[in-house]
């Protein structure tokens, strides 16, 4: 016949297959749940700095760009404003 032998399964460990206990509560917690925040500001402080320093190029050129952009309108907004630049442009 099959694989089956008549012995009885302990499962787990201690588990002898008796009637369940009632009233007792088991809580177990995973080893990353036990410390949650183990490590939170260092990584916040360098993943930030890492990321931050990484946008610089992108930034920087944008910055760049709008930098020049807002001062040369407004030297010449102030040329066309000033007395030459009403001469220049003929009014």
């Amino acid at each position: 016949m099959g694989g089956h032998v008549n012995k009885p399964y302990f499962g787990w460990w201690g588990n002898l297959k008796g009637p369940t206990q009632r009233g007792v509560v088991t809580y177990v917690l995973s080893p990353f749940e036990q410390r949650m925040f183990a490590g939170v500001l260092h990584n916040a402080v360098f993943n930030t700095s890492r990321r931050v320093l990484s946008q610089v190029p992108y930034m920087g050129t944008a910055f760049a760009l709008g930098y020049f952009i807002y001062t040369s309108a407004k030297s010449k907004h102030a040329f066309l404003s000033s007395k030459a630049g009403h001469a220049a442009e003929g009014h």
